[in-house]
């Protein structure tokens, strides 16, 4: 499995139009080759914070999906909503501590 988590911050006002997006769209996503999981959370106390975290098979699915047609449609319109850059991390592993 590979976990990619995705944090996001919009411009305020701007997020009302990114989540009618994401609600769009996350069936697509959660349907494409290799996707096993998807979900979004938002910031307790930043309200216009978000993180996506999406569980893949491979890395490979997951670049297929980022190099997709839903991919462009979905992030041509979540783009320019950003207020900071996005920033993203890759898992290979879940470490568990007990």
């Amino acid at each position: 499995m590979f976990v990619r988590i995705v944090k996001m911050s919009f411009e305020p006002s701007k997020t009302g139009q990114f989540l009618d997006n994401f609600e769009a769209n996350k069936h697509k996503i959660r349907a494409y080759e290799g996707c096993e999981f998807l979900e979004l959370y938002q910031d307790k106390y930043n309200t216009n914070i978000f993180f996506t975290y999406s569980y893949w098979k491979t890395e490979s699915d997951l670049n297929n999906y980022r190099h997709s047609e839903i991919f462009k449609s979905v992030w041509s319109k979540t783009k320019p909503l950003f207020n900071a850059k996005p920033e993203a991390w890759s898992v290979d592993k879940i470490v568990s501590l007990k």
